[in-house]
């Protein structure tokens, strides 16, 4: 069963106090509770979110259903997000992600066999002038070859 820290209790707690109401504290509690449960949220979270929240889970999950941000399962260590929209695409994402896929023998949305790696597609990121481009957990790498893209990976193993 998924608990919080009391670090991460203690921000929820933070959150829920900044704003009128508390479906507002929805989203950062989300952020929160993905960091601690190794990058994605279970049914468990959600559970925990709505004692801590005071919500309903179906109103937890409404929130975290919608926003893509939230992974609804495992991830890898490094978590690499592409930006499929029209600037990325036009600029060569789908051969970044053809590219990263078979050099780490990995389809999309599926982890490594050694747990470091998961990609998956985003929609915009929000860097238009600098496609294509990929967050790799919560940093953005752009202007990005097939060649650099890897490159990148490879530090980080």
């Amino acid at each position: 069963m998924f608990e919080l820290s009391a670090e991460g209790l203690q921000k929820v707690k933070k959150e829920m106090t900044r704003y009128e109401t508390v479906e507002s504290a929805i989203i950062p509690s989300l952020y929160i509770a993905q960091k601690e449960n190794n990058g994605w949220i279970s049914q468990d979270v959600i559970r925990t979110l709505s004692k801590v929240l005071g919500l309903p889970e179906s109103r937890i999950n409404e929130v975290f259903t919608f926003y893509t941000m939230f992974n609804q399962k495992s991830v890898g260590k490094y978590h690499v997000q592409v930006c499929q929209t029209l600037s990325c695409h036009v600029n060569g994402a789908q051969d970044l992600v053809n590219h990263m896929c078979k050099e780490l023998k990995v389809k999309m949305n599926e982890v490594t066999a050694d747990g470091k790696f998961s990609i998956s597609r985003a929609e915009c990121l929000g860097s238009c002038g600098t496609a294509p481009m990929m967050m790799v957990n919560d940093e953005y790498h752009e202007n990005l070859t097939p060649e650099s893209a890897m490159n990148l990976l490879r530090s980080l193993k």
